[in-house]
């Protein structure tokens, strides 16, 4: 009887088992079987992927999809590949995956194809695509706009740094540009911002931390380094200025040690000195890097603009005897872009040539110096170099003429060099303005008033105006004949124009508020022809010419956005800051309402 028992017991537990197989088997695969249509899409997926890579059994196709989550390795992804057939327009198709009803795109294919920008990012123990529309950012407006104040969001500008700056030049102090040209030129807008973007600065800073190595006051020299029986330092009286300055004298040669101050400095990187030679002579900086490499920059009485040669830089200072100059120099700059020549044909130099410290100052030749400081920064001898050069080189016509050829549709619509810019007269006006009321010197208020005159004149005839619809003027940044109707740079034309007539007075005042009426007028009319309902656009060209629309990059439509922001506060029309606010939801990824 027990043995009877103990066999039924042992039948029922096997029956209950295999019971409880058959259902657990069965849920499985009703819980993972592919619909008809999933199966058909699977068979069309092998198949390529066969076509593609070859025979291969399924247990190996569906294996080949499984990988573990590098910053969670218990947490098994499973997935596999599929072909994306883009528009039919790629020879290869993108190499996409399949999550059971979830299809995942290459990012890399997302990011060209659609415009947007992203990252892998690592943060909080886990890794994240940060993904975003645009590369630039919005920066909110004060709540009053002053011609003596800081512009726009220039603040955030650094012009210097720039790729297409090939230096700031030893001779006047302001950037040369490889805009257009590789061999570098005066660009009177890039001129205009670089003594902006300071000034702004200079405003939000205030006065920098300054370390004074010489200035002659004292009843010795500085701890100068003379290890050349013939070199020699001493304190002299300068008759013209009546002040006390420091005589120097040594072998002009760059091969010869000359007279140096040690420095060992990393946190103030601006040198600046007057100087004035009555030889042949130099001023040397030794920079150390952080890859602790040392670089020579030697700036001389010559009038090469930018030279390196080994671990030596060069810098023109302009055959300039028998003057006082003032030098100030960025090194962390200036070597930038000395190392820019050799490394990358142009772009910044590798991290490992950034700029570390200085080390020592020396100077060679006969001459005097006076006030050699190290600071932290140099924002007003930025803003006047700038101002300075918009003085000098003003011509008869109140303009600064750009001296390269602009094809702005090869063809079609090309300028030869000698141009005008409305943009450049706009922000020339808004710099000239600013150093007037700084310095209450009214050569930069007479220049501004001058550079009105080309707004008056015809683009055919040389100047910046055109007319759309043959109505509404329009100040051209590029004055091309068709008119290309630039928006930023007609923006940059009228707050140019406002500064000015909140400064002048009498018949420039006039004419200053005529102007800024005039195109005020013609920007809110036309304002919204810019609008595409997912971005903006930089001109009106396909308008003059009928063909494809020129879209503006993301950092054009920021701009455009931080323009419109700046007039909400100086004009109250509710145009602009509507169109500003619907304009930003463009760099978020909404669009207008289609039908």
């Amino acid at each position: 009887m027990r043995v009877k028992r103990v066999l039924k017991l042992l039948a029922g537990i096997t029956i209950c088992s295999i019971f409880l197989s058959v259902c657990l088997w069965s849920q499985c695969n009703h819980g993972n079987l592919p619909s008809r249509q999933d199966q058909n899409f699977y068979r069309d997926d092998l198949a390529a992927d066969r076509r593609i890579q070859g025979n291969f059994d399924t247990e190996q196709f569906h294996q080949r999809g499984i990988h573990t989550n590098s910053l969670n390795p218990e947490q098994e992804v499973k997935y596999h590949a599929i072909d994306c057939i883009i528009n039919g327009e790629y020879n290869r198709p993108v190499k996409c995956r399949r999550d059971n009803g979830d299809i995942y795109v290459p990012f890399d294919f997302i990011k060209n194809y659609f415009e947007v920008y992203g990252k892998l990012e690592t943060g909080d123990g886990y890794e994240h695509l940060a993904f975003s529309h645009v590369n630039s950012m919005v920066h909110p407006p004060r709540n009053t706009y002053s011609p003596s104040g800081i512009f726009m969001s220039f603040e955030f500008y650094h012009v210097e740094e720039r790729d297409r700056v090939k230096c700031i030049s030893g001779m006047e102090g302001v950037p040369i540009s490889t805009q257009w040209t590789s061999e570098g030129h005066h660009y009177p807008i890039q001129i205009a911002q670089y003594g902006l973007s300071h000034h702004s600065k200079h405003v939000l800073q205030g006065a920098p931390e300054v370390l004074v190595l010489e200035d002659g006051e004292e009843d010795r020299v500085a701890d100068w380094i003379i290890v050349d029986k013939r070199s020699q330092v001493t304190l002299t009286d300068d008759t013209t200025l009546g002040i006390r300055v420091v005589e120097f004298a040594s072998s002009d040669s760059l091969k010869t040690p000359g007279l140096s101050i040690s420095a060992d400095e990393k946190t103030n990187h601006f040198v600046s000195v007057d100087l004035k030679f009555i030889s042949n002579g130099s001023l040397s900086v030794m920079v150390e890097t952080q890859s602790q490499q040392v670089f020579h920059i030697h700036y001389v009485l010559s009038s090469t603009l930018i030279l390196i040669e080994g671990r030596d830089i060069y810098y023109g200072l302009g055959p300039r005897r028998g003057q006082w100059i003032h030098v100030t120099r960025d090194i962390s700059i200036d070597l930038q872009k000395g190392l820019a020549l050799r490394y990358n044909k142009g772009k910044r130099a590798k991290l490992k040539y950034n700029f570390s410290k200085i080390t020592i100052i020396t100077i060679r030749g006969h001459g005097w110096l006076d006030n050699l400081t190290l600071a932290s920064s140099a924002h007003l001898d930025g803003f006047y170099s700038a101002a300075d050069w918009l003085v000098t080189h003003q011509n008869d016509r109140g303009g600064w003429p750009v001296m390269v050829r602009r094809k702005l549709v090869p063809g079609l619509l090309e300028l030869p060099p000698g141009w005008y810019s409305a943009m450049a007269q706009g922000q020339a006006m808004s710099l000239l303005v600013r150093a007037y009321l700084s310095s209450e010197k009214k050569k930069y208020l007479r220049a501004a008033m001058e550079a009105m005159k080309l707004f008056e004149i015809s683009s055919e005839q040389g100047g910046v105006l055109a007319k759309f619809a043959n109505t509404y003027e329009w100040y051209e940044e590029y004055p091309t004949t068709p008119s290309s109707f630039v928006l930023n740079g007609f923006i940059y034309s009228l707050l140019g124009l406002y500064d000015l007539k909140e400064v002048a007075s009498g018949d420039a005042a006039l004419m200053a508020e005529r102007l800024y009426n005039v195109g005020l007028t013609s920007l809110k009319f036309m304002l919204l022809l810019f609008d595409t309902g997912s971005g903006t656009l930089y001109d009106l060209r396909h308008v003059a010419l009928g063909v494809e629309p020129n879209r503006a990059r993301w950092d054009y439509h920021t701009t455009h956005i931080n323009q419109l922001l700046q007039l909400s506060v100086i004009d109250k029309d509710p145009l602009f800051k509507t169109t500003a606010n619907r304009w930003m939801g463009y760099m978020k990824g909404k669009r207008s309402h289609h039908n």
